[in-house]
C-alpha cells in the first residue's frame, strides 16, 4: 500500500477546516500516502477528484444528492459517514437509545443513561411531565435538535420547580447526576478510541439546592461554586480523577460505532459518584474537536490507513 497514494476529499465548516485540517496533519497524512484535499461547493462534486474517501460534516438536500451521485458513480470509494446515520444524532431525545442496547462485558462497571423526557410545546405542565417520569431536581434542560447551531448549545440546570417557568418547549429535561466535577470525553475514529478527562459541572450537594438560583444557564455555571471552589481546586479534582478501565471505553465504543453505522464521533460519559462503577452517556457528538487531543495527527493518520486498506479490498472484490 505504500507505493499507491490516495485522495480523501473533505467538507467542512471554515471554523472546522481551520481547527482540524492543520499543516501538522496534512503533512503527517502525506508521509503516510494520504493526500487531504478540500473540495470545492461551487462545483459539481461529480467533476472533482478522483476520491478514494469523502469525510465531511455537511447536510441538506443539495449536498445529499451529490454524495449520492458519487456513491452510484464511485461504488467503491468510501463515505465518511452516511447522513442518515449522522441525523440520528441531531435529536437529544433518540440520540442515546441505542446506549441501552448494548451488552457490555464488564467486570463490575455498568453503562447506562440519566432518566430524561421529553417535553413538547403542547405540553400542560412541566412539573407533571417530570414527577410522572420519576425525575428529581436538578435537571438539565437541552434543546431538542443538537445540530450545532448556536441554539442547540442553549442549556440550563434548574435546581428547583420553580426554574421551569423560565424554559421554552420543546426541550429535553435530563437527570442532573453528581459526578464529581470531572467528565470524560471519548473520542472514537473507526477502531482508534481515546479518553481523556475534562472538567464539567460541579456537584450540587441537597442541602445547597435551596441556597442556590432557581433556573443557571451553562454560560453561568463557573459561578456556581465560585465562592468556595477556584482554578487551582478543579486541577486537582481533574488530576486526581481515576479514569475509567481503558477496556470498558473501548467496549463501549466499538459497540457504539456498530450500532451508530459511523466511524467519527465522541461521547460524553461520566460517573455516578453515588456508585462508582455506574456510568452514564450523556452525550454524542459527530466529527467532534479531534484536535484537542494531544498528537490527534497520529490517530487521525492510522484512521485514514484503516479507510485506504477498506478501499482496496473493495476494489478487490
Amino acid at each position: 500500500m505504500s507505493e499507491r497514494r490516495f485522495r480523501f476529499g473533505y467538507v467542512l465548516a471554515s471554523k472546522k477546516v481551520s481547527s482540524f485540517i492543520q499543516d501538522s496533519l496534512i503533512n503527517h497524512a502525506q508521509e503516510n500516502g494520504i493526500d487531504l484535499v478540500p473540495i470545492d461547493l461551487d462545483k459539481p462534486l461529480i467533476e472533482q477528484g478522483p476520491f478514494d474517501c469523502i469525510f465531511h460534516k455537511l447536510y441538506g438536500p443539495e449536498w445529499r444528492k451529490q454524495l449520492e451521485e458519487f456513491a452510484l458513480q464511485n461504488p467503491t470509494a468510501i463515505i465518511v459517514d452516511p447522513i442518515d446515520a449522522i441525523e440520528k444524532l441531531h435529536n437529544r431525545l433518540t440520540m442515546l437509545d441505542v446506549v441501552n442496547e448494548l451488552k457490555i462485558a464488564g467486570d463490575s462497571e455498568t453503562i447506562g443513561i440519566p432518566i430524561q423526557i421529553f417535553v413538547g410545546e403542547n405540553s400542560e405542565s412541566l412539573l407533571d411531565a417530570i414527577t410522572s417520569q420519576g425525575l428529581h431536581f436538578p435537571v438539565i434542560a437541552k434543546p431538542l435538535i443538537a445540530n450545532g447551531s448556536a441554539d442547540s448549545h442553549q442549556m440550563s440546570l434548574v435546581l428547583k420547580p420553580e426554574g421551569l417557568q423560565g424554559l421554552k418547549p420543546p426541550i429535553v429535561l435530563q437527570e442532573f447526576v453528581n459526578h464529581g466535577g470531572v467528565i470524560f470525553k471519548v473520542y472514537v475514529a473507526g477502531e482508534h478510541v481515546k479518553c481523556v478527562k475534562r472538567r464539567s459541572l460541579p456537584d450540587i450537594p441537597e442541602e445547597k439546592l435551596g441556597m442556590l438560583e432557581n433556573l443557571i444557564s451553562f454560560s453561568q455555571i463557573s459561578n456556581l461554586t465560585a465562592q468556595d471552589q477556584n482554578d487551582d481546586t478543579f486541577a486537582e479534582l481533574i488530576e486526581k480523577a481515576v479514569m475509567p478501565p481503558s477496556r470498558f471505553v473501548t467496549d463501549v465504543a466499538n459497540q457504539l460505532r456498530d450500532a451508530l453505522k459511523l466511524h467519527l464521533f465522541n461521547f460524553d460519559m461520566i460517573r455516578d459518584e453515588k456508585v462508582g462503577n455506574r456510568y452514564l452517556v450523556i452525550d454524542i457528538n459527530y466529527f467532534p474537536g479531534y484536535a484537542k487531543i494531544p498528537n490527534y495527527e497520529t490517530m487521525m493518520t492510522a484512521f485514514f490507513l484503516d479507510i485506504a486498506r477498506e478501499k482496496l479490498n473493495n476494489e478487490s472484490r
